[in-house]
């Protein structure tokens, strides 16, 4: 782990419409293979413990600032990172514009070390992960790593099934083929783009219209943190990591306690895919947002109210450290 030096208050980009809220800092971790992966987390010390942030596809840490500065009024500190790829990590392709990445497990490893270097030494006690989309289905996969440390999880619209206005499986073969041929770096067809969409009528994002122009002058100021549509490879590795995840026999070892909160009319995965999901785990709890749209964090404050509180009654309304993990537990209310 790099140590907090000058540099740590440095590495966060500002912008008129999102300046640095005081009392977060941040660095960069170096992976094991060599990748500098930049981080972020409150200096307070929350008296309900620390959350772990999980970011999506093409995100970065400058747009979670809000969501943390929330957390710390509720009591909780927080800590993120920009996956491998993507934000101010080190990207994987000498084209850096690439959405890119060969396997989730190089995601998974990440959060590893993410905890072992930098939550577990630095953070407070109890863990839980507050994740969206991508970072809801690394979580999952990471999951047998978590379970001694982690109380609970929320996942916001996480990525297990596609929308069901995306055909899926052919995705999947497309990409496998693409992968084959030796062109798994370079986009699949129609997925071509950089950053941030720019116009907010017939986004599938937010029904916000401040928040969307906040994402798009970070973008727009800051086109480095943004990167493209995703590779062939990219595709495939989401395509098994959804299929890993969905496996009987994984699902049937899961034992953390975990939220589900799915987007009514969420168009990029699928809500109800999530709903029966959350059906088929031992510890699984959905409670779907209706009107809502994919990035719930992101949206309308009368939809995203509603996510924080889910959150904070799963989390911090949960039973006490020596409660038995296969206790029932009170489900949440909005």
């Amino acid at each position: 782990m790099t140590g907090i030096g000058d540099h740590a208050f440095m590495s966060l980009r500002s912008t008129e419409g999102n300046p640095i809220p005081e009392g977060i800092i941040s660095d960069f971790m170096t992976a094991k293979d060599g990748l500098s992966i930049r981080y972020a987390r409150t200096t307070n010390h929350g008296a309900h413990g620390t959350v772990v942030l999980l970011q999506g596809r093409n995100e970065s840490i400058e747009k979670y600032l809000e969501t943390m500065v929330d957390l710390q009024a509720m009591g909780f500190s927080s800590v993120t990172f920009d996956w491998r790829g993507q934000g101010d990590s080190d990207r994987l392709l000498r084209n850096s514009t690439a959405g890119h990445i060969k396997s989730f497990d190089a995601y998974v490893r990440d959060l590893d070390q993410f905890f072992h270097d930098v939550v577990l030494p630095d953070c407070r006690p109890p863990y839980s992960i507050l994740a969206h989309s991508m970072g809801g289905l690394v979580a999952l996969l990471a999951s047998p790593l978590l379970t001694n440390r982690i109380k609970r999880m929320v996942f916001l619209a996480p990525l297990i099934e596609l929308n069901e206005h995306m055909p899926q499986e052919r995705i999947r073969l497309i990409s496998s083929v693409w992968c084959l041929l030796g062109l798994g770096a370079r986009h699949l067809p129609g997925t071509r783009y950089r950053g941030q969409l720019r116009n907010f009528a017939g986004n599938q994002a937010t029904h916000d219209q401040r928040r969307f122009a906040r994402n798009l002058e970070i973008a727009e100021t800051h086109p480095d943190l943004t990167v493209g549509g995703p590779s062939a490879a990219w595709v495939r590795a989401a395509c098994e990591a959804m299929r890993q995840v969905s496996r009987p026999e994984f699902m049937a070892a899961n034992r953390l306690p975990i939220l589900f909160l799915a987007a009514g009319s969420d168009a990029v995965v699928s809500s109800s895919g999530i709903e029966r999901y959350a059906r088929r785990i031992r510890s699984g709890h959905c409670l779907t947002i209706d009107g809502a749209r994919h990035e719930l964090l992101q949206e309308a404050d009368i939809y995203r109210e509603q996510a924080l509180a889910a959150f904070k009654a799963f989390v911090a309304g949960r039973k006490s450290d020596s409660s038995p993990d296969d206790a029932p537990m009170d489900e949440p209310s909005l």
